[in-house]
């Protein structure tokens, strides 16, 4: 499907205007999945730039909203978030003239964009339950600890420095609260339903597949993926790798059967 990307500003967020750039089909079908997405870069990046995740699910006939939620307030906790689920709250009420009432609301983030869309849905729980339809968390990184065994390969990627300084930043407020660090939050029932992907050769599979273990057991209904080395996976939050991506099909394919599963399960309520 061809892909339309244009940037917009959604200027009636509670928080105040925030950029956006929007991925969408050509041509849309009738109530299209929304999508919430926060890109990665180690919490340290900000602006709008082309994403090929988002690129990619919008490919799928999804509405793709990737905003630079970094900048509205700056890059420390718990300001993304804060932006972030603003935003989410926009986007439940009016859909911001995305889509429409029928449409499912996702979130989605990779790396630390994968952190923030955690913490908001761990947020939504409490305040929008009822509007946020699922998660889909792409290798997020949530633990500030840096101690599972694939994150060793960090170094092999050019990543653990950078992951090192972006955990600094974001936590430079002296707190590590569990929105922050999701894979410390002691609550994780009642939270939307998460895709949750990652690959072999990933240096955040361990945390990723730890953290969906804690929302399985949290009574989250979870579907996660691993998909096999040599996909180019670390390409997707700007690590090096020797292999050209080959991940889009998958992730498409995993996001397609993810909200036909929830759409269904709506229908039937």
């Amino acid at each position: 499907m061809t892909v339309v990307v244009k940037d917009m500003l959604l200027d009636k967020v509670p928080l105040g205007p925030v950029s956006a750039r929007v991925y969408q089909g050509a041509e849309i079908a009738k109530g299209p999945p929304v999508i919430l997405f926060f890109h990665g870069g180690a919490f340290l990046e900000r602006g709008l730039k082309d994403n090929s995740v988002a690129y990619c699910l919008a490919g799928t006939g999804a509405i793709v909203v990737a905003p630079d939620y970094n900048a509205p307030l700056g890059n420390a906790f718990p300001k993304p978030l804060e932006v972030g689920f603003s935003i989410l709250s926009y986007l439940a009420k009016k859909r911001a003239g995305l889509g429409d009432r029928k449409s499912l609301l996702f979130l989605c983030g990779t790396e630390a964009g994968g952190n923030v869309a955690a913490g908001v849905a761990l947020k939504a729980r409490d305040h929008y339950a009822n509007e946020l339809d699922g998660q889909i968390l792409i290798s997020p990184l949530v633990d500030p600890f840096m101690g599972s065994t694939s994150i060793r390969k960090a170094d092999e990627i050019g990543m653990r420095e950078r992951w090192s300084e972006g955990w600094s930043q974001y936590l430079s407020g002296g707190m590590c609260h569990p929105y922050a660090a999701p894979c410390l939050c002691s609550r994780l029932s009642g939270v939307a339903p998460a895709l949750v992907l990652t690959a072999e050769d990933d240096p955040l599979c361990d945390e990723t597949l730890g953290y969906a273990d804690r929302l399985r057991q949290g009574g989250t209904k979870v579907r996660q993926h691993v998909l096999p080395a040599g996909t180019g996976w670390p390409s997707i939050y700007g690590g090096k790798t020797e292999h050209a991506p080959t991940w889009q099909e998958s992730l498409a394919g995993f996001f397609r059967t993810f909200a036909g599963d929830i759409s269904q399960k709506l229908l039937c309520k």
